[in-house]
This record gives structure tokens, sequence and C-alpha cells, in this order.
């Protein structure tokens, strides 16, 4: 009787572990998604500020629909009965009729709030001037055309490069002083340069010179219509733009983790390990890459937010259809609706990997507590 008593009591106090363990992690997602939408409407707020010049940009658009009015009046053959009075009453009620259609006359700290609504939203409108692959002027069918690309591109390029670092910093921790540790050394400061720097030198040896891949694009011309084709096709051109992120980056964050492996493989526990007899793939595993997880996945999401930021002129340089050409393109037309979208895109797109590594980094380090845990 007293031994399911006590069974009993452990299985509650179990269970009562177990429940508050999922609090904690709701608590702790729910408070770092809130933190990191603040931060993101913050930034959007601001961009929005600044892409608007302060007002700057709705003054250009009353000057455009008072354009459009008078050159609708103009062609209207009515207005030629009026008087000179008459017409310029007339064109000032159309003019302000346009004015409040479109919310231009409140103050513009309102509508500030209502253009931030509208940009997290992705309620942006038409463009000015760009165009969907479709045909469609709407930002939104604009940005969704761009962000697909962009996701199959970075996630492509990032993944490699994660998991391409890893088991070559582990390479390198077991041949500590050998020829290939001192050349990945020596070739650390490298990662200095940007992706987009190593493309231009990639297309240059392997688009130009021996030709065996395209400058750039994202599917050949005309596409192939069979599916299988279709996707040959986007991993070859994916082949150099994804080189040049993996280049950029691999000899720097190798470096880095194969000095962290070292550090942790000189710990009492491993030599510990190694005297019970453990194999030295076990040994890496679960007293060397476990214990460094953390550090790592720091590391790499700082590298993770540089690739995001330097997407724009590397799409641009490979012409692939994404995001980043988008933006490039955007600017250069001046056109704010879009410019104001990839903003908001790409604020997504860093909260949302900041959030997953964040909780990837919770889950992966006993040391960090969950929505404030006790010890």
């Amino acid at each position: 009787m007293a031994n399911v008593e006590t069974a009993e009591k452990q299985t509650v106090q179990k269970t009562q572990r177990t429940s508050g363990n999922l609090g904690r992690i709701a608590k702790y997602t729910l408070m770092k998604g809130i933190t990191l939408l603040i931060t993101v409407v913050i930034g959007v707020y601001l961009a929005i500020l600044i892409a608007n010049g302060g007002g700057y940009v709705d003054k250009m658009r009353e000057g455009q629909i008072r354009e459009q009015v008078s050159l609708q009046l103009a062609g209207n053959p009515e207005m030629a009965y009026l008087s000179q009075a008459e017409r310029e009453q007339i064109y000032e009620q159309t003019v302000q009729i346009r004015i409040r259609q479109v919310g231009l006359d409140q103050p513009f700290m309102v509508r500030s709030f209502r253009y931030l609504w509208n940009g997290l939203t992705l309620n942006l409108g038409k463009a000015e001037y760009l165009l969907s692959d479709s045909g469609s002027r709407q930002v939104r069918n604009i940005l969704g055309e761009r962000l697909t690309p962009t996701l199959l591109l970075m996630a492509s390029g990032q993944m490699l490069l994660f998991f391409t670092s890893v088991f070559f910093a582990l390479f390198l921790s077991r041949r500590y002083g050998s020829v290939i540790d001192r050349i990945v050394v020596a070739m650390a400061p490298t990662s200095a340069a940007p992706a987009w720097f190593y493309g231009i030198f990639l297309i240059l040896i392997f688009a130009a010179l021996l030709g065996w891949l395209p400058f750039g694009g994202m599917i050949d011309a005309p596409p192939p219509q069979n599916p299988w084709l279709r996707a040959v096709s986007v991993l070859k051109h994916m082949v150099l733009p994804v080189g040049a992120i993996v280049l950029s980056s691999i000899f720097l964050t190798s470096y880095y983790w194969r000095t962290f492996f070292l550090i942790y493989s000189s710990e009492d526990y491993v030599d510990m390990a190694k005297a019970k007899g453990l194999s030295d793939r076990a040994i890496e595993r679960r007293y060397v890459l476990r214990p460094t997880l953390p550090t790592i996945i720091t590391s790499f999401a700082l590298t993770l937010i540089g690739l995001w930021t330097g997407a724009i002129v590397l799409e641009t340089v490979f012409g692939w259809p994404g995001i980043g050409r988008l933006t490039q393109s955007a600017i250069n037309m001046f056109d704010t609706p879009v410019i104001v979208g990839t903003v908001v895109i790409y604020a997504y797109l860093l909260a949302l990997t900041v959030f997953l590594l964040d909780i990837i980094y919770a889950l992966v380090d006993p040391r960090v507590k969950l929505g404030g845990g006790e010890k």
C-alpha cells in the first residue's frame, strides 16, 4: 500500500513539473514574441518617417493630385463655358475631395500611425512605378512574388553554412596545428568581405571564363515546362549565390567554432570520458559539441543578421528576383510604398530569425531558465 502511494505521489510530482516547464516555456515564448513585436513596430515606424521625409512625400502626392485634376478638367469641354472663377472653384473642390479620399487632410502624426498600421499589415495599396511578374501593381502581390525566392536562397545558404562549418570545425579540432588548420587560420580574415564581393569573382570564374554556370537569374529562359527540369534549372542558378554565402563566412566561423571545440575538449570531464573507454565520436557528440551549442548558436545568429542585411546587394549582383533586388529597384525609382513594404518584410524576417534562435538557445542551454524559473 505504501509503495502504491509513493508511486502516485511521484507521478503527481512529475506531472506538476512537466506542467510547470510547459508554463515557463509558454511564458518565455510570449515575452520574447512581445519584445520582438515592439522592436519591429518601432523600427517600421521610424522607417515610415524616414521614407516619408517627415511629410515631404505627402506633399509630393498632393502635387500629383493637383496635376491629375488639372489635366482631367482641361480635357473636359464643358469647362470652356465657365468663367475663370468657376473653373478655379471646381478645381479646388475636386482637389479637396481627392485629398480627403486619401486622408491627406489629416495631421501628419495621425497619417503616420495609419501608415504604420497599413505597413505592418502590408496593406500598402498600389506601387507607384513597379509591377509584379503578373502585371499587378498591388504592393502585397509584388512582395509575395519576391519573398519565396529570397527565402529559398537565404535558407539554403544559411543551412549549408551552418552544417558545413560545424563539421569542418570538428574536423579542424582533431587536427590542431596541421597544415589545413594553419591555412584556415590564415584565411579567417577574408571573411571580412561580404558575400556579394565573392559573388563577383565566382561569376567571373565559373560563368564568364569557364561557362559552367549561368551569370545570374533564378531559372533558364524560357523556363522548362517539366517540373524536374525546372527544379534542376533553379538549383543550377543557386550554386553561385549559395557558394558566395558559404565562402564569405565559412573560414571565420570554422575558426571560431574550432577554437571552442578545442577549449571544451580539454576539460576534465572529457578526460574522464576517455578513461571510461568512450569512442571519439561519442565524446565529441556528448561532451564537446553539446556544451558548445549555445556559443555556436549565438555566433551563428550574428552571422545570419549580417547575411540578411547583405541580401540586397547579393541579389542585385546575381540578378536574383527576391526582396533584396526589389528593394534596390524601389530605392532607385523612389517607389515609397514598395520601400516601406520591403522594410517591413526584412523586419519580420529578422525578428523571426532572432525569435527562433533565441528559443533554440534556451532549449539547448539548461542554464537559461525559461520564464524566469528558479534553479
